[in-house]
């Protein structure tokens, strides 16, 4: 063999693998939408998301009874998939979100559809919850947490099917910081060190050492000033999740309607802006034969993981501004999931790692 030829051929394949991860961002690793039942126009929504598949994600197809938002997932053991998402009556219009409930929907599938098998917790406050977020516990309970209209109460049970219990709030404790922990937007995961750690609205880290109550110490001020190319307009709704030996953030500008993705080696220093996550003007949100539908909102990005990668990005959206959204009419918000490649994503981003000369991505 000739050793000298060989390894420059090596050389060359990784250089050349790095240099196209280098030109792609998270909104390239979004994969077709699989047709669950079957597109239709039969339904509400501006010509944008029009035809669509109703049985994708969580949605009231004849917008007689729910506004959803919010939806993350969790995968229980039977298999099945599970949605915790907030509801709020339709006829409130968009603005009602004010007094959303929190719900559990199922599927067979990751993309749905999801059947509303109604309040998580009818007892305290009505069901009352936004914001809603969930995860499972070390200890193999699962735990939804709801912020925003609720100051980061905490419910746990044995499944996902309940019946759950209020375990308490999130506490913040005194700090430099401490100002920065406003129960909106939270995010919340469990590292791989065995801290708990979430990043709310301001874009400010928190990690408790004492379980998933707390208290939390934030970390610093916001990550957001910090990252070097990152637009800073009007920024909300993170995601915080962990692949690939690396911290990620997706996190949401609501004014131009476009999504960033940041990484960190260890979720709390040296995060790096790795460009463009979703933008709603794009043909990301793709089906299987083709059809593209352009919903005018997408917002609360959520991730399902599964043997260590992101498979699936489940997103609330609304086909016109909020404030067009409103009692009655053929508007409206539901919850959609879209399959994203997280394996190639992380890959890509530790060929990235190892060439020095690579370089982050801009908007």
């Amino acid at each position: 063999m000739n050793l000298p030829y060989y390894l420059a051929c090596v050389l060359v394949a990784v250089l050349s693998a790095a240099a196209a991860a280098d030109e792609k961002t998270l909104i390239d690793y979004f994969r077709p939408m699989p047709i669950q039942g079957k597109l239709t126009s039969k339904v509400w929504g501006a010509s944008g998301v029009l035809p669509r598949d109703p049985q994708n994600g969580l949605d009231d197809p004849e917008m007689s009874s729910w506004s959803y938002w919010d939806g993350q997932l969790i995968k229980s053991p039977d298999g099945r998939f599970h949605m915790f998402a907030s509801r709020w009556d339709q006829a409130l219009g968009h603005h009602g979100w004010t007094r959303s409930m929190a719900v559990r929907a199922v599927s067979d599938s990751p993309v749905g559809p999801y059947t509303d098998q109604g309040l998580c917790w009818p007892s305290d406050q009505g069901g009352k919850g936004h914001n809603v977020t969930a995860l499972k516990l070390p200890d193999g309970r699962c735990a939804v947490v709801v912020s925003e209209t609720r100051p980061g109460d905490v419910f746990v049970a044995d499944s996902p099917e309940g019946p759950w219990s209020h375990l308490g709030r999130l506490q913040v404790a005194e700090g430099e910081h401490s100002d920065l922990g406003r129960m909106s937007n939270v995010s919340i995961m469990h590292r791989p060190d065995g801290r708990f750690m979430v990043i709310a609205r301001s874009g400010a880290i928190w990690i408790s050492d004492s379980g998933i109550l707390g208290p939390y110490t934030v970390q610093g001020p916001s990550i957001y000033p910090t990252v070097k190319g990152l637009p800073l307009r009007d920024l909300e709704d993170p995601v915080i999740w962990h692949s690939g030996g690396l911290y990620h953030v997706v996190v949401n500008g609501w004014s131009t309607r476009k999504a960033y993705h940041l990484t960190s080696p260890d979720g709390v220093n040296d995060w790096t802006f790795r460009g463009l996550a979703y933008d709603p003007t794009t043909d990301f949100l793709r089906h299987t034969n083709g059809t593209v539908n352009h919903w005018y909102k997408i917002e609360r990005p959520g991730v399902l993981i599964e043997d260590g990668h992101v498979t699936h990005f489940s997103f609330s959206v609304l086909d016109a501004p909020k404030d067009d959204d409103r009692r009655d009419d053929a508007h409206g918000s539901k919850v959609i999931v879209v399959p994203f490649d997280g394996e190639a994503l992380d890959r890509d981003l530790q060929a990235r790692a190892a060439t020095p000369n690579s370089t982050v991505q801009r908007p």
